[in-house]
């Protein structure tokens, strides 16, 4: 035992001890942080090897104006394209032709459309277009790309959920903005 001067010497077997259990405690904690280390290490490798969850079957556009069932099914046709898409996407749905206010909702959509894309739209974004009124979302394209300076919106998807023959048109449109064109049959 250590001699100490002017000290009661069991207040210096004290010091030492406490010493001694904190210097024990500290490595108890040090080897405990270095386990967990080590445990949430292969925790992170063993997540790579979780199975993938299936992927659910594409839904089938809804053959009415349902606006609740073109809804889902555009969210949907979104979903399956977001690949390479790094924001959320600019979704155009009008709803049938038949609704109350079409021509009203027909106008502000088009202007909507038409400010988006002359703001511009940066790489890595996606629009999508779709509707039980698929001749009148065809021709909003056309009329709002005819402003688009070509080449301007280099890697931007463009996707059109519509027939074969205004998917033509459509691409005729928006091509020559320099977007990524990719068509979904409405079947």
């Amino acid at each position: 035992m250590a001699q100490t001067v002017g000290l009661n010497p069991r207040a210096a077997t004290f010091v030492q001890s406490d010493r001694r259990t904190r210097g024990n405690t500290m490595n108890t904690i040090t080897r405990l942080l270095a386990i967990a280390c080590l445990a949430l290490s292969f925790a992170a490798c063993k997540k790579e090897e979780a199975p993938k969850a299936e992927v659910a079957a594409p839904l089938s556009a809804p053959t009415t104006d349902d606006v609740t069932a073109w809804r889902a099914y555009v969210n949907d046709v979104a979903t399956r394209n977001m690949d390479g898409v790094t924001n959320s996407p600019f979704v155009y749905f009008l709803p049938g032709e038949k609704s109350e206010g079409f021509g009203g909702l027909y106008e502000r959509l088009l202007e909507k459309l038409e400010q988006d894309l002359g703001r511009g739209i940066l790489e890595g974004n996606m629009l999508v277009f779709a509707s039980p009124a698929q001749d009148k979302t065809t021709e909003m394209v056309e009329t709002a790309f005819k402003a688009v300076p070509p080449g301007s919106m280099k890697g931007v998807k463009v996707v059109f959920v519509g027939s074969p023959i205004l998917g033509e048109r459509v691409r005729t449109a928006v091509e020559p903005a320099g977007v990524k064109y990719i068509f979904v049959e409405a079947k």
